[in-house]
Parts: C-alpha cells; structure tokens; sequence
C-alpha cells in the first residue's frame, strides 16, 4: 500500500483541526508514468473520508495526492454547530489546506460531495484549479439518489464488529455493487468506519445528515446550471456508474453539450453510487487525462 504524511491543519474558520494524507510521488520524474504532475486534490463523499481514495492511489504513483477528512469526517474534528456542514464551508476548507501546504495551482478528484466541493472551488478560484474529474456526480443529482441516501445517514446503534458493519453496507449498497463479494464489502467497511471501544460505528458526525433535508443547500446547490456553466473551459473527467441512482446518462450528455473545454466521461459497468475509481474503465482513461490535463 503507497504510504502518506499526515497532515494537520485548522480550517478556515479557525476553529476546528482537521487531517488529511499527504501522498508524495513515487519515484523520479521520467520513470514509471512520466514527468511528475501537478498536486491533486482527492474529495471524498457525504459519509467517507480520505480512506476512500485507497483504491485509487496506487495507480497515480507520479502524482502528489493530499486527500482530506472534510470537517466532521474521519480524523478531523467535528463541528458543534452542524449548519457548516455544507459546500461553501468545505471549499473553504480546502483552500485554506492546499494554502498552508504553499500549492497554488492544482487537480480535483471528487467523489459525489467532493466532487461539488470542487465545482465550487473551480467557480471560485478558476486559476488556482487545473482540472476535474467527477466521481459520478454533476450538477443536477437524482431525487432517487437522494432519497436513498437519506434512509441511511444519520445516527445508528454500533455494529457488534466488523462483519457485522460489512452486512449492514451490502444490505443498503447491494443495488450499487451488485458484484461485491463479502471480502469486497468488509474493505468497504473498513475504509468506511472504526473501532469505538468493543464496537464499530461510522467515521463521520451524525449531523451530517442535517444537511440533506429537502430544503437544505449544503449538498446541491439551488440552481446549478449556472455553477456548471461558469466552468466551462477547465478540462473535465466525468465517472458515471451504469446503474447510479445519482447521476443520470441524460446529465452527462447535457454536461458535455453545455462545456466548451475539453471533456471525456467513461461509464463502469456494474457500478452504481459511486465507483471505487479502480475499476478498468477508469483505469484505462483517468491517468491518460490527467497526464494531459494535470500538468
């Protein structure tokens, strides 16, 4: 497994610590993958954190990676006051991290939340972000999606132990991973929760969950055809899984109608909400686009 640096920080706000991984490149410049590339910002989704990127990271060996816990996920503090779990204060966030490690310019990978995180970055700060690669997410999002996401986050009793947590994912997720084997579904656990004394719980604060009510703009935005059309000449990557629920074929393809720059999307077959990001389609496009585009 490629190891990281880890990474402290306080947010942008001054009020909370926060982690990321610091994955520094592997090797010289000019062996195994070409010259070093630009830094990539790596963003997980609404109930993960920077372990969500561990399928991803050993493919991108000549790229400097800094994969973050947003605020309330994973090794970072949580927020008391649960109206900051939203957008704007985790792009926020993220410039106040990539500022303090001295990186100007740079890639975003975003998984589903992420990857808003990083539209509204791109809107915020086009010549600071280089590139996009969407993790099955765009800017219309699926009320199916969305509903089915609701039914789970939140707060839930400790799993007895790992095994335990693992079925309680296959019994939600089965319909995104219909190929998940229980070896599949306990490192998705894995990557997904921890330990609490003799039980497991997930690795994020409940009160995220504030945030997807109906009415609530922390995850999608009001109007988003305006967000996405701001972007509209940085290089954009899209991932969409075949059965997502999240993200529709008929989003990408207006998408790709509305983008001036240039854009690719690849679809991984049996992948629903959201692909891992080791799957072959992704694999055999991803580095590509980011050796031209993350440079």
């Amino acid at each position: 497994m490629r190891k990281y640096e880890q990474h402290r920080f306080r947010s942008a706000d001054n009020r909370l610590e926060l982690f990321a991984r610091d994955y520094l490149p592997v090797g010289e410049p000019g062996c195994d993958g070409g010259a070093e590339g630009l830094p990539l910002l790596l963003m997980h989704g609404l109930t993960r954190n920077s372990a969500d990127f561990e399928p991803l990271v050993a493919h991108l060996p000549e790229f400097r990676l800094i994969v973050p816990d947003q605020r309330g996920r994973g090794l970072s503090d949580y927020d008391d006051d649960a109206a900051n779990y939203r957008v704007d204060v985790y792009a926020a966030d993220m410039f106040a991290l990539m500022d303090g490690l001295g990186i100007e310019r740079f890639g975003v990978i975003g998984n589903s939340m992420g990857g808003l995180i990083g539209m509204a970055m791109a809107a915020m700060a086009p010549g600071r972000v280089a590139m996009l690669a969407l993790n099955d997410i765009g800017p219309i999002v699926d009320d199916a999606g969305l509903d089915r996401i609701r039914g789970y986050v939140g707060p839930s009793r400790p799993a007895a132990d790992w095994t335990e947590m693992a079925e309680r994912f296959a019994a939600v997720n089965a319909c995104a991973f219909p190929d998940f084997t229980d070896a599949d579904w306990l490192a998705f656990a894995r990557r997904t929760c921890h330990k609490v004394g003799d039980g497991v719980v997930t690795a994020y604060d409940p009160a995220i969950a504030m945030g997807m009510e109906p009415d609530a703009d922390a995850v999608v935005p009001v109007d988003p055809w305006p967000l996405w059309d701001a972007l509209r000449s940085i290089p954009v990557f899209v991932i969409r899984g075949a059965i997502s629920d999240l993200l529709s074929a008929a989003t990408v393809a207006e998408m790709k109608r509305r983008h001036n720059g240039p854009f690719a999307a690849v679809e991984v077959a049996l992948r629903g909400h959201h692909p891992l990001l080791d799957e072959p389609e992704v694999l055999a496009a991803l580095p590509t686009f980011l050796q031209v585009h993350a440079v």
